[in-house]
């Protein structure tokens, strides 16, 4: 039977953030030929695995794999950012930075302080973004996670054409003169995101950096947080949608991943061939020219029957890879 709790944490700026318990509390295998419950499978060392999601969104993105995990014998944590789903309205408007700062720290927090967790594995859907910057304002963290998952992530290589950049910079503009993008309406999601919120990424594409909008060095020359992205080693399984033209274009992903690295990666033949400091990682597009089901868009590469069938296994293979 699939449970889902909500928990709510609170952050050091005062606000609380929805983080869910999705597990299996009879965890039972049908038989193929009489529907008879049937004893677990215990070749799955169960892990915990925490899951977000990025703009646009809410726990929905994550929730259908949460469940497929949870049926494998997982337990799964889903947090939702200030202000989407069942997280309440904060009282300030937020950008990527503070929830990477105050939402993400109050999350592990609860993990590791509160629940001793003594494993955690992740997976992102465009929230590899926030969970990078967290984890190089919190250090300590990083040899605390056994793998990290990053479903279409990037935040500084989405405009590497002039008609990408075009794009992306009259979106900031109408973005800016509306107030926000209206999600709901043009079907990006449920949550509308204001501009507020938006601006950051629209920078970090247009002016190709991944700069902090609060921390800068003595200098005052402002603090990129991709000159820092090194000291992740968390074992890095980076995914990426062909389909995805706009927000996570393969190749802005690439760069997002290949700025984690240092040394040759290791990759199948089938895998584009990135560098990086972990021999480990592992940077894979899903596309129907190398065989897959799907050339995928942005949301399909996490939600789509797809995904299900081709995609998610992949992910639990990757964690059971670097399970604890």
């Amino acid at each position: 039977m699939m449970t889902r709790t909500r928990h709510l944490v609170t952050t050091k700026d005062g606000e609380q953030i929805a983080v869910w318990r999705v597990a299996n509390s009879i965890k039972q295998h049908a038989d193929a030929t009489a529907g008879a419950p049937c004893a677990p499978d215990t070749s799955v060392k169960a892990q915990n695995i925490f899951l977000t999601h990025g703009t646009f969104s809410d726990k929905q993105t994550c929730l259908k794999i949460a469940e497929y995990l949870a049926g494998l014998g997982h337990q799964c944590y889903i947090m939702e950012w200030r202000g989407h789903g069942d997280s309440p309205a904060p009282k300030e408007a937020f950008d990527f930075e503070t929830v990477a700062t105050y939402d993400y720290e109050a999350t592990f927090r609860y993990f590791f302080d509160e629940l001793q967790l003594n494993n955690l594995h992740c997976v992102t859907h465009s929230g590899g973004v926030g969970l990078t910057m967290f984890l190089i304002q919190y250090p300590d963290y990083i040899d605390k996670i056994n793998s990290a998952t990053m479903f279409a992530c990037q935040a500084f290589g989405a405009a590497a054409s002039p008609i990408s950049y075009a794009k992306i910079l009259a979106v900031k503009l109408v973005t800016k003169a509306v107030g926000y993008i209206p999600a709901k309406k043009l079907k990006l999601g449920p949550i509308n995101e204001s501009y507020h919120t938006m601006n950051q990424w629209f920078d970090w594409n247009l002016q190709q950096n991944f700069n902090s909008s609060r921390k800068q060095f003595a200098d005052n020359a402002p603090f990129d947080y991709r000159q820092h992205m090194p000291m992740v080693t968390v074992p890095i399984y980076a995914i990426s949608a062909k389909g995805d033209n706009f927000i996570s274009p393969t190749a802005g992903c690439r760069r997002f991943f290949d700025a984690f690295n240092r040394a040759t990666n290791s990759s199948p033949s089938s895998v584009p061939t990135s560098t990086n400091n972990n021999a480990t990682n592992v940077f894979r597009e899903y596309a129907r020219s190398r065989g897959d089901l799907d050339d995928y868009t942005h949301s399909r590469i996490m939600i789509s029957r797809h995904a299900a069938t081709e995609i998610w296994p992949t992910v639990a293979a990757w964690i059971e890879q670097h399970a604890r």
